[in-house]
């Protein structure tokens, strides 16, 4: 079922730009055209979260995909990984199994809330998009007027509201709806909303509330999820020239990371054959876990189980070591010291089930976020529309991982932004302009647990023992490997301009300023080594405890595109974007600091196609574009990686008929480790695959770590190259539906020394649904071919000793009750 290149997107732009320059009675206007049966697919309304202006997807001279809760609905999504259904350049890489945030072009995204960016959710808990009345997924740098970003791209989520976006009015009478979703694995989520006008006084008033329950299972053994959403959005109109915009979502999550599978080579992908065995004891005191003190058997400071050395570069053959390298384990010992604790004392064989996977019965992902925001908007006599808005979040995360992770923070942000916009029309052109100066305030505390972090010592065929359970920092408030307690205040000043002439032709330009005073100190009596990282045993010498710095840069922004009158929009964009590095939980790590890593540039250059056809009921886009981060060395090895990234997407969305609605999704891309090319080599956790000369199971008591050389190929493993979509939905008319969807991903690397491969999957998912008046029953299968498939963990530095068994077959079913 494999779909390959061989000439198909060229076939495809053809045929696209054939279509359109075969007749000239079609209109790039679409915010007063109406597809029935479209479900919001099309790009008829303003979207303000790529640039603010009131730009449809189409007049946007960006790559940007809307998703709304109509799509959502009919084609029964319940996480953010979904997405990439209809979203090209959002296919996501496992965070230990949390769809916390996207992967956009290959990167980690970006999450914001009503166009303000939410503190970083790389996997701290899952992103919940019951809530959202629609998603904008927009590719590459965010606009000047958000302030500094990510290189990748960001999701922003639009929350149910009672206010209507097209008329600006609210809605008519009281609306709501009652669900219960069940499904595979002891599924089971409750919601209920409702909404509707009310009249305060003289002035009217709008309110949406959502609520969300859930308790499920779990494919995966020890694991399952327990959460709790409230939302609630009110909008008042105070007088004829002032409204407000108030509410906020609180969300609790209770469940756990998911490793997936260790031990991992060639024949366990292939063929499930499973390395069996149990390490060396090393619970000396008998309470049940190992200490790091526990590991450290020499009493030197040192530990003999996990031998990082990054000296690795000086003794292996061609400079670093290569997968292969070292022909026995006596040639290995010369390079890393004795490794006879390493090995395994009962090795044999075993057929495991991508069920059983690294999770112990204990092992938990607590996580509670508050996100709050209240805007107020006022238009002058003149016009003149002055914005205020101000925006609060804060998380409480608490993860812990038998087998020897743990970390915890208690991070808040608050940001208020004041915007001022007028539209000018003029004889020949309308210009719109911005003026944005914004102030935003980050304080965080977070603290990480990985020195002794073994994955291999844990036999998947057995339960979790002493013999890899690990004392974890986060249970006794000690022996951290690192600490950061600070903040951080950013004050910004943007001015953005959109000037459209009525022969078509338009540009965007912006330019924005920021200065950020920084400050993160450690508590070094907490560490289990005085250091800003795991590689700084006694004596020491190497800490910093304590950092402070303040930075600036300029952000800008040019887009030029022309509307011809056939509907083609061909468009340029490039920009230069401010992108500041901080961790998973909001920190700024001290060494970052005093290094001058804290800060860095963004760099995006786009060529872009987007027409609406057939009038307007064929929206398609195409996108070639290189970004960059431009500081190699400043990076963040969870968050914000320093990268290249090169490719192209293309989207089609087409209304055929008032019953069918057929999408197609397209992305190749490219994505290159800038220090690795840098350097020739990275730093990553070695597997058995990297030394196939040595038994498997001399090595899974403990774990190796070095530089692995780049071999001229420095980039990310795990991320396919060329992936397709196609979904499709038909109305019967009498209340019936189908749907379905097929992904297919190729193969790819699990880890960075590619010593194994992920295999290529085709996904097929098939729904179909019944509605009346009150009523709505749906059920849908994934994966109905059972498809046994892989997404890399970590794939630059786990990527070689763990990895993420994906579902097998599995169903939801849903019934809902609206009014």
């Amino acid at each position: 079922m494999k779909l390959r290149k061989a000439g198909f997107t060229k076939s495809l732009v053809s045929a696209v730009l054939s279509v359109g320059l075969a007749g000239h009675t079609y209109g790039a206007d679409m915010e007063e055209i109406v597809v029935k049966g479209d479900l919001g697919s099309l790009p008829g309304e303003n979207v303000q979260s790529v640039f603010g202006f009131n730009k449809s997807v189409l007049e946007t001279p960006r790559s940007v995909s809307t998703i709304s809760e109509e799509m959502m609905e009919r084609f029964n999504m319940y996480d953010i990984d979904e997405l990439i259904a209809v979203a090209p350049g959002s296919f996501t890489q496992s965070f230990f199994g949390v769809a916390g945030g996207l992967d956009v072009r290959g990167t980690p995204g970006e999450t914001y809330f009503r166009g303000v960016r939410r503190l970083d959710n790389p996997g701290n808990y899952p992103t919940p998009i019951g809530a959202s009345d629609r998603v904008d997924i927009v590719r590459g740098p965010a606009s000047p007027i958000y302030g500094p970003s990510k290189i990748g791209g960001y999701m922003n989520f639009n929350p149910k509201s009672a206010r209507i976006e097209e008329t600006g009015g609210f809605i008519a009478e009281p609306t709501g709806a009652m669900s219960f979703t069940t499904g595979s694995w002891d599924k089971s989520v409750i919601t209920a909303e409702v909404g509707g006008p009310g009249r305060i006084g003289d002035q009217d008033f709008g309110y949406y509330v959502y609520g969300e329950i859930e308790d499920s299972g779990s494919y995966y053994k020890n694991s399952g999820v327990e959460q709790n959403l409230f939302q609630a959005s009110f909008d008042m109109d105070i007088s004829d020239q002032l409204r407000i915009q108030f509410g906020g979502m609180w969300h609790e999550y209770s469940g756990n990371q998911i490793a997936g599978w260790n031990r991992i080579t060639q024949d366990l992908i292939d063929h499930g054959i499973y390395v069996t065995g149990t390490p060396l004891p090393l619970d000396v005191n008998g309470d049940g876990r190992i200490s790091h003190q526990e590991f450290d058997t020499t009493g030197d400071g040192f530990t003999d189980y996990n031998p990082f050395r990054f000296d690795f570069i000086s003794g292996a053959p061609g400079g670093a070591l290569t997968p292969g390298s070292p022909e026995t384990i006596e040639e290995l010992e010369i390079l890393v010291g004795d490794l006879s604790r390493l090995a395994l004392q009962n090795p044999g064989t075993a057929k495991i089930d991508g069920s059983d996977v690294l999770v112990a019965p204990e092992d938990l992902l607590d996580n509670e976020v508050t996100t709050l925001y209240f805007d107020m908007i006022y238009t002058t006599e003149g016009e003149w529309e002055i914005k205020n808005q101000l925006f609060y979040e804060e998380y409480q995360n608490d993860n812990e991982n038998a087998y020897g992770f743990s970390q915890f923070h208690d991070s808040w942000v608050v940001e208020d932004k004041i915007v001022i916009s007028k539209t000018f029309a003029m004889d020949n052109m309308t210009a719109a302009i911005q003026i944005s100066p914004s102030f935003r305030h980050t304080d965080f505390e977070h603290a990480d647990d990985y020195t002794n972090e073994y994955f291999d010592r844990r036999d998947l065929t057995l339960a979790s023992s002493p013999l890899d359970k690990r004392l974890l920092s986060t249970s006794i408030h000690d022996d951290y490997t690192e600490y950061y307690i600070g903040e951080y205040t950013n004050w910004g000043f943007a001015v953005m301009g959109d000037f459209t002439w009525d022969n078509g032709f338009a540009a965007l330009v912006g330019v924005r300023y920021d200065t950020i005073d920084i400050e993160s100190r450690q508590p070094v009596d907490q560490l289990l080594f005085a250091s800003s990282n795991n590689f700084c045993p006694p004596p020491g010498g190497c800490e910093n405890a304590e950092a402070k710095d303040d930075v600036d840069g300029t952000s800008w922004t040019v887009s030029l595109s022309y509307e011809f009158d056939n509907g083609l929009i061909p468009y340029i964009t490039a920009s230069e974007q401010a992108t500041m590095i901080v961790g998973q939980g909001a920190e700024a790590v001290t060494s970052n600091i005093a290094s001058g890593g804290i800060f860095d540039d963004s760099e995006l250059l786009e060529f872009g196609l987007k027409g609406s056809l057939l009038d307007n009921s064929l929206y398609f886009a195409i996108s070639i574009y290189e970004q960059e981060r431009t500081d190699f060395s400043a990076q963040s090895i969870v968050t914000n990686q320093s990268t290249k990234t090169e490719g192209a997407e293309v989207e089609v969305r087409w209304v055929v008929n008032e019953n069918l609605l057929l999408t197609f999704g397209y992305s190749n891309i490219e994505v290159t480790n800038l220090n690795t090319e840098q350097a020739g080599y990275r730093f990553s956790f070695i597997g058995c695959d990297d030394l196939p000369n040595i038994p498997c199971h001399l090595l899974y008591g403990g774990t190796l770590g070095g530089n692995v050389s780049s071999q001229g190929d420095a980039s990310r493993a795990g991320m396919p190259e060329d992936i397709y979509t196609l979904t499709g939905t038909y109305d019967f008319g009498n209340g019936w539906a189908v749907n379905g969807s097929i992904i297919d991903v190729e193969a790819v690397d699990s880890g960075f020394s590619r010593s194994v491969q992920l295999p290529a999957y085709t996904l097929v998912n098939l729904g179909v649904s019944y509605e009346t008046e009150n009523w709505l029953f749906s059920v849908s299968g994934k994966n109905l071919t059972d498809e046994e498939y892989f997404r890399s963990n970590f794939p630059n530095l786990f990527g070689g000793t763990i990895v993420l068994p994906e579902l097998p077959r599995h169903y939801n079913a849903r019934i809902q009750y609206k009014f």
